[in-house]
């Protein structure tokens, strides 16, 4: 069960190349600072006198490595990392990176975020070689792939090259080698973040630049579209593209801007936290409201709800407290006590709401079921109207990529009008960033964007379906 209706997105990656035998633990520090990317299993490997070491489970990184689990594993210089949630695959151990295969004349890990489209057809060529399976993920396949392709191209490089030209949809990749190498791999669309920083104590490759931030490293750059990037002894000894498809009309997934990734980030020369206090700017422009204050839903909505204060000049206030030690949802047995964790973990603060119209600013509705939940629950704290502000489209398509988007038939865009939307979450007005306006608040990215999930009949959001309001359904 999914937690609350959210979107997730699989996975986080961290990769070390140092100097000194500290790689496992500033891996761990990498990871517990991606926790937001993956909270279904995590696992560290980390290459030591020409072997590779791997301990990983099920769970947050901070228990499946606790104090004795990661001090048994050998300090390393050299060490890739993975934190897991669910896409293709369950979320057993078996399906946790990263995924270590030996081929023979070597041995390497590899973990993987992002959805391959054809690791159906790529696993069945493999077996058909020899090949043997022990998962269902589709970074199991990518492994098993590189090692492949390491042995019939004769060497590393070269078999990483030709196992990722081969490699079709989303993959960033942190590769560590029992001879001690670190490869970073992004795919030729960079769907998915991938970022190198330096320390003088060697290089880190990580999903996110908050990872570096936290490990001391500074940022460098990102690694470029179907770019590898080879790390050894704490240095890069070779930059470099390969040859892939790229296809046409994707980039990186902005979604990445809007939800996924942490705000103090900065992905692809773009500050997260600035992407989002953009898309509040541009909803005030584009869906104003008359009202007393704005409150943003914790965490995700935080940052667009200060830009649209900023940009309507409404003031900002805190409309709820987060109790940030209430566990999963996703883990209650039953839908009603999943329902009642919403408002566990975040309650109204009445004090601020009562007798307010209030302009609520939320990154996305995927079901509904959540955002009628925090309608409500403003209300029932004395809210005097509730006016819904999203800083993402309408989701109308499935993704491929690696987003856990509902299936299209459970979207509500795809089941009801705007303005039956807004009657149904129980808002006074509803309304969406245009796609337009939201490729704008993120346009000092250095990339391309996917958008596809915001597709209706190959195109973004329709001109005039960006705002509803009870009673004159504009």
């Amino acid at each position: 069960m999914r937690a609350e209706g959210k979107l997730r997105e699989e996975c986080a990656v961290f990769g070390v190349s140092l100097t000194a035998d500290e790689a496992a633990g500033v891996t761990y520090n990498g990871l517990l600072a991606l926790q937001h990317r993956g909270q279904e299993g995590a696992g560290i490997a980390v290459a030591h006198e020409n072997k590779i070491f791997c301990h990983k489970g099920a769970g947050l990184v901070s228990e499946v490595f606790t104090g004795e689990r990661l001090e048994a594993l050998p300090k390393g210089r050299t060490a890739a990392g993975h934190a897991r949630y669910s896409t293709t695959g369950g979320s057993e151990k078996e399906n946790v990176g990263p995924f270590v295969t030996d081929y023979l004349t070597g041995r390497i890990a590899a973990a993987h975020n992002g959805n391959i489209t054809n690791a159906k057809e790529l696993r069945e060529t493999l077996r058909q070689n020899g090949l043997r399976f022990d998962a269902t993920s589709d970074s199991e396949v990518v492994s098993a792939l590189i090692a492949y392709c390491t042995t019939t191209e004769g060497g590393t490089l070269p078999g990483v090259k030709r196992a990722t030209g081969l490699l079709r949809g989303a993959f960033s990749l942190v590769i560590a080698t029992g001879r001690g190498k670190l490869i970073a791999v992004r795919d030729p669309n960079g769907f998915r973040p991938l970022c190198i920083g330096k320390s003088a104590a060697g290089y880190a490759a990580a999903s996110e630049s908050c990872a570096l931030d936290v490990c001391g490293f500074e940022l460098v750059r990102d690694v470029a579209p179907g770019e590898v990037v080879v790390f050894e002894r704490g240095e890069i000894v070779y930059q470099g593209s390969y040859i892939s498809q790229k296809e046409d009309g994707r980039g990186l997934c902005i979604f990445e801007y809007v939800y996924f990734a942490r705000p103090d980030s900065v992905l692809d020369g773009l500050s997260v936290y600035d992407a989002r206090f953009n898309m509040g700017a541009v909803l005030a422009e584009e869906c104003p409201a008359e009202a007393d204050i704005v409150c943003g839903v914790p965490d995700s909505g935080l940052e667009a709800a200060g830009g649209y204060s900023a940009g309507s000049g409404v003031q900002l206030a805190s409309g709820f407290v987060k109790n940030r030690y209430v566990g999963r949802s996703f883990i209650y047995p039953t839908q009603s006590q999943r329902d009642s964790a919403v408002r566990q973990k975040l309650n109204p603060l009445a004090a601020n709401i009562r007798g307010r119209r209030v302009v609520l600013v939320d990154d996305s509705i995927v079901r509904g079921t959540t955002s009628e939940k925090i309608v409500k629950s403003l209300k029932s704290a004395g809210a005097a109207e509730v006016h819904l502000r999203i800083s993402s489209p309408p989701f109308r398509r499935a993704c491929y990529y690696g987003t856990d988007i509902d299936s299209e038939e459970n979207l509500i865009a795809n089941r009801m009008s705007l303005d039956e939307i807004r009657g149904d979450i129980g808002a006074d007005s509803l309304g969406y960033i245009s796609l337009e306006g939201l490729k704008r608040a993120c346009g000092q990215c250095a990339l391309p964007f996917c958008t596809a999930c915001f597709a209706e009949n190959g195109a973004g959001t329709p001109a005039g379906e960006t705002i509803t309001e009870r009673g004159n359904g504009r």
